[in-house]
């Protein structure tokens, strides 16, 4: 056989045993949603809930590995970071907080990532729609941190 063949069986066989490794891809319960306008809760289902709540729509290719791997962590780091389905077990300063990273990462353009846009295209944001979080975001970071 040649090196190359066996280079290609090495492969193919390192792929079929990774299919097999376990990845986590669960929608734990929503504990506590955030109560937003519906405008805004519309943005954020389309663009952020994927990575940030526990109803994330599993798309098919996170059942194959290595890509599986890397959609569940993505999704395993984005609800650590922000969770939008468990947000009423926020107390008012880690909500404070929150809307401060969420104007910082729609002002830095940082969010949604761009290997998810490439994907997933109706979750690009508009300006008007980055205006619209940004403004939401910071009136209740106001409302959270005035006396």
């Amino acid at each position: 056989m040649s090196r190359r063949k066996k280079l290609g069986l090495v492969i193919l066989t390192a792929f079929i045993a990774s299919q097999f490794a376990p990845v986590s891809r669960t929608n734990p319960p929503v504990t506590g949603a955030v109560d937003a306008p519906a405008e805004v809760t519309a943005i954020l289902t389309r663009s952020c809930f994927d990575c940030h709540s526990n109803q994330t729509r599993w798309p098919w290719y996170a059942s194959v590995a290595p890509i599986s791997w890397l959609v569940s962590h993505d999704v395993e780091e984005g609800r650590e970071h922000l969770n939008f389905s468990e947000w009423t077990g926020m107390d008012s300063s880690q909500q404070a907080h929150a809307m401060e990273e969420i104007v910082e990462v729609l002002d830095e353009d940082e969010m949604p990532l761009w290997y998810y846009l490439d994907l997933h295209s109706q979750a690009r944001l508009t300006d008007d729609e980055r205006a619209l979080l940004t403004d939401w975001a910071s009136a209740l970071q106001d409302e959270d941190t005035s006396p």
